[in-house]
């Protein structure tokens, strides 16, 4: 068996951090915050089927990162926004991803990609206006976090600090994912 090269280490090390932290943020905020449980559930199950071989087709694994990214990431938004008593923001967040869930049958791969970003800088927005606003720090750092992977992703280079584009966004997801857990968490406690 050869050695797998180093960009192969990193995709699948980058992929279980993500898969982890998001694991984790699903069942330390499944009691308290269910939507934002099922949101980093989605993101978990998408970082592990990119992970199994033979699973699906590459086409699959393409699925479930877009479902994670349309459904996953607003769920996140409207929980935080909900928690923050902003419900208009936060139905609107998640109605806007639910609609766009459905549409991408319809977007070819182009729109798909642009419309994912979209929803990533939207929702990295908006949870960061209402961190700054509550002054929830972890909140801040997760709306940091998620907005720069989502700007990298758009990058021309094909490596940012000697890994894969794709690497570094995933570890910028995983950090953000850790800040909004524990911004969710910091939030629960203001209002109890």
């Amino acid at each position: 068996m050869a050695p797998k090269p180093w960009s192969e280490w990193s995709m699948v090390l980058s992929h279980m951090a993500l898969g982890a932290v998001s694991l984790h943020a699903a069942v330390s905020t499944a009691q308290a915050s269910r939507g934002a449980a099922a949101g980093f559930l989605l993101q978990a199950l998408a970082a592990a089927t990119m992970l199994t071989r033979g699973l699906g087709t590459g086409e699959d694994c393409l699925a479930g990162d877009w479902v994670a990214t349309v459904i996953g990431l607003p769920l996140l938004a409207f929980d935080f926004h909900w928690v923050n008593g902003d419900r208009s923001s936060a139905n609107l967040l998640l109605g806007g991803g639910m609609m766009l869930a459905v549409a991408g049958d319809h977007l070819d791969s182009e729109g798909r990609s642009v419309a994912g970003q979209a929803v990533v800088l939207v929702v990295a927005v908006t949870i960061l206006i209402v961190a700054v606003f509550t002054t929830n720090t972890y909140g801040m750092w997760g709306g940091a976090m998620l907005g720069a992977a989502g700007l990298l992703s758009r990058l021309e280079e094909d490596r940012l600090l000697l890994l894969p584009k794709e690497d570094v966004c995933r570890w910028a997801l995983a950090a953000g994912s850790w800040a909004y857990r524990r911004a969710l968490h910091t939030q629960r406690l203001q209002w109890e």
